[in-house]
C-alpha cells in the first residue's frame, strides 16, 4: 500500500551551473513527484557542515562542503506516493557509472562527487533536511 510522503531534494551546483534545473524538475514531475516548495540558494559553509555532519570524519568531508558551497543549489520538497523510496529510485546510484539508464544521475551526473542531485534516504532524514530549509513543510498536506 502506498503512502503519501514528502522528501527533500537538492539540485546540486554542477547541475545548476549547467542549466539543468528545469530539465530535472520536469523529470521529477514526470515521475509523479510534485514540487511543493523550492528555492534557489547558495549554501554557507556552516550550513553545509551541519547538513553533512554525519560525514565529518570521512576524508571527503572538506571537498564535499567545498563543492556544495561552490555555486547556487535548488532545494526542494517533493510530495508523492512513497516519495522517499521513489525519489531515490529516480535519482539512481550515487556513482553515475553505476546508475540505471534513465535515472537522473545516469543522465546528468558527471562523477561520484558531482552527481547532480541529492535526496533523503529515510523518513527521519527527510524530516530533518526539510526542517533545515523549509520549517513546517515536512508533513504532507491533505489534497
Amino acid at each position: 500500500m502506498s503512502q503519501l510522503q514528502r522528501t527533500f531534494s537538492i539540485i546540486k551546483p554542477d547541475a545548476v551551473m549547467r542549466g539543468l534545473t528545469e530539465t530535472i524538475q520536469k523529470h521529477l514531475e514526470g515521475e509523479g513527484l510534485r514540487i511543493v516548495a523550492q528555492k534557489k540558494i547558495t549554501l554557507e559553509a556552516s550550513v553545509a557542515e551541519q547538513f553533512y555532519a554525519e560525514h565529518v570524519d570521512r576524508p571527503f568531508f572538506r571537498d564535499l562542503v567545498g563543492y556544495m558551497t561552490s555555486g547556487e543549489i535548488v532545494v526542494q520538497v517533493l510530495q508523492g506516493d512513497d516519495a522517499i523510496a521513489h525519489h531515490r529510485q529516480v535519482m539512481g546510484a550515487t556513482n553515475p557509472e553505476e546508475a540505471d539508464p534513465g535515472t537522473l544521475r545516469a543522465l546528468y551526473g558527471e562523477s561520484r562527487e558531482r552527481n547532480s542531485v541529492h535526496g533523503s534516504d529515510s523518513p527521519e532524514a527527510a524530516r530533518r533536511e526539510i526542517e533545515m530549509f523549509f520549517p513546517g513543510e515536512a508533513a504532507p498536506q491533505s489534497a
